[in-house]
């Protein structure tokens, strides 16, 4: 089968595309028949110890869909033939192996590019603002980089809770393609300068829950957006910035909490833990049309060096698709 390979270096990534046998499902995996898989930028950046020390090949892509091929021993509710999405190692592929755990039932009426751009972008969002940042209805949440995959999902999320919705992006046109979707107030800016625009939106009451899809340079700034008793997510730092001060005067004083959202140390356990409850709680929502995945662009599955430039461009709003054919 095809797969594809990617060695991260020191500053840049070198992809492969491969001839390797298909993978057999080991106790409770799926095997997958790859429809369609989605870009998640992190996977492509140097420095978010995704793939271990520079010069090492792994295989890559992180979310797909696709048809049941078989099932691993101790699989229950799932059978040969079933539409199936979930995370899965290894995605940029004709076969995959998924967790029987993580692998969710594709919403109705949805296709193979929609379905795979829900389990890892929506799960981290539902992870952000149901789990972790216990968004209620008329509560302000703060979205920097709200045009990325991530930011999309928490945008559309957000809005099914009944919430209000600050974003930042420093491209105008992006802003106005997201206002369909329910975007409240939009904020043109990548420069750390929002806190005053984000005080006047909410009558100096400052964001409820923010989310830093961003990274360290705009992190003190997200702290001085926020309202007392306020939630900082940090989910990934695409600008290379690491580190960032801490308020502590502020922490203090405003009772904020500050939480990070990754999967990199997580178990298998622990990443399935939360599927139940978003199949419960979240795919209604795209069953019942209310909301549906925001597609910048397909791509067939031999130009996935495209697609990668494409991400790197910034140019995209929503996620870009890999369609993955016979």
């Amino acid at each position: 089968m095809r797969s594809y390979w990617m060695q991260m270096g020191e500053s840049s990534a070198v992809l492969e595309l491969r001839d390797v046998p298909v993978p057999q499902p080991a106790s409770k995996q799926l095997l997958v028949r790859m429809r369609a898989a989605s870009l998640n930028r992190g996977e492509f950046l140097s420095g978010h110890g995704t793939f271990g020390k520079p010069g090492t090949w792994k295989a890559i892509g992180g979310e797909g869909a696709g048809e049941v091929a078989s099932v691993g021993n101790d699989v229950h509710g799932f059978r040969p033939g079933d539409r199936v999405m979930g995370r899965c190692a290894g995605a940029f592929a004709e076969y995959a192996l998924m967790e029987s755990a993580e692998a969710m039932t594709i919403p109705p009426g949805l296709s193979w590019e929609e379905a795979c751009a829900i389990p890892l972008t929506y799960l981290v969002a539902f992870d952000m603002l149901v789990v972790q940042g216990r968004l209620q209805p008329d509560e302000w949440l703060l979205v920097n980089g709200v045009s990325s995959g991530v930011g999309v999902a928490s945008l559309q999320l957000a809005k099914t809770l009944g919430a209000r919705v600050i974003g930042t992006s420093g491209s105008a046109d992006k802003l106005a393609a997201l206002l369909p979707l329910g975007l409240d107030v939009a904020i043109c800016t990548r420069r750390p300068d929002f806190a005053g625009p984000v005080l006047a939106a909410t009558a100096q009451r400052g964001a409820d829950l923010v989310v830093n899809a961003v990274g360290g340079s705009l992190f003190a700034e997200c702290l001085r957006a926020l309202a007392f008793e306020g939630r900082l997510a940090t989910v990934g730092f695409v600008d290379g910035a690491g580190h960032a001060d801490i308020d502590l005067a502020a922490l203090h004083s405003k009772r904020l909490t500050i939480f990070g959202v990754s999967n990199k140390m997580r178990t298998k356990e622990q990443r399935a833990a939360a599927v139940p409850r978003f199949v419960a709680e979240v795919l209604p929502h795209f069953s019942a049309g209310r909301m549906r995945p925001q597609i910048d662009r397909v791509l067939d599955f031999s130009r996935l060096a495209d697609a990668k430039a494409a991400m790197e461009s910034g140019a995209h709003v929503g996620k870009i698709v890999l369609r993955i054919e016979d």
